[in-house]
């Protein structure tokens, strides 16, 4: 190609290059806006796709410091199931925010029975994980996980240390998925228990396609976790339990569950407005 036509040509594709470079500075894709990790129980939007930041334990606010903050209310429309207890509610926190994110020992997966992957949490946590994940699954349990079961692996690509799954009903009825839905939470705290998890993330279990309601499986979550917290040979080994929340419906039944079964010590509410 003689000289002068190669010097057009590349005239031309340098033109083009900024042309590009500039459409794209005016059109940027849209960011998506960061989910506060504190609940605000008076109002709700749709839920958006948050950024992954990654946190940790000490980045998310207690329930106590949610008391105390007016971010999660004090009061119930009942009386509380439980006694307050500062020791416990030190010990739970309560999160609106991508489960992948957090870098604790354990996050809790809602799985399918084959433990390869599907949609929902599952699918977003295989995919921020990584296919050694499903790689994992498939050569430590061939035949899978029992629904109200639990097993565990590594974290793999995720910053969570390690992923504990669980297998949750498809709800029929109260009476018929309750005491498999209880167990799940039971298998995944003695789970991690037994692996040295001192810190654990549940994502809501049975909640998504399976069809719980929201209201119940909170009541179940809540119910279960706080009796295995007073439990005295618990203390030194599970330091927090992390409710993750995402969609409104979750969000909402956690902000209105979560105080019958720990409400707020004395010193934990919030001031009084004169």
């Amino acid at each position: 190609m003689p000289g002068e036509q190669l010097r057009a040509l590349k005239s031309v594709l340098l033109k083009s290059s900024l042309t590009l470079t500039s459409n794209y500075t005016k059109h940027q894709a849209p960011k998506f806006a960061l989910i506060s990790s504190y609940p605000n129980h008076k109002a709700f939007t749709t839920a958006k796709m948050p950024s992954r930041v990654v946190r940790s334990v000490d980045d998310l606010p207690t329930i106590g410091a949610l008391y105390s903050s007016g971010q999660l209310p004090s009061e119930t429309p009942t009386a509380p199931l439980r006694k307050p207890s500062q020791d416990v509610n030190r010990r739970v926190s309560l999160v609106r925010t991508d489960i992948t994110s957090l870098a604790v020992d354990a996050i809790v997966n809602a799985a399918k029975n084959s433990l390869r992957g599907g949609g929902g949490v599952d699918g977003a946590i295989h995919r921020a994980a990584g296919p050694g994940l499903v790689r994992e699954c498939l050569a430590r349990y061939p035949d899978g996980c029992d629904t109200g079961d639990a097993v565990i692996t590594a974290g793999h690509n995720l910053p969570a240390r390690n992923v504990i799954h669980t297998v949750g009903p498809i709800y029929q009825s109260q009476a018929a998925s309750e005491p498999l839905l209880r167990s799940c939470y039971q298998a995944c705290l003695r789970t991690a228990v037994e692996n040295d998890c001192a810190t654990i993330a549940f994502s809501g279990i049975s909640t998504g396609v399976y069809g719980y309601p929201a209201d119940n499986a909170a009541h179940v979550a809540c119910s279960v976790v706080r009796d295995f917290l007073e439990q005295q040979d618990t203390e030194g080994k599970i330091q927090r339990v992390i409710f993750v929340t995402f969609l409104d419906k979750d969000v909402n039944a956690y902000n209105s569950v979560l105080p019958l079964y720990f409400p707020p010590a004395e010193n934990e509410l919030p001031p009084a407005r004169g």
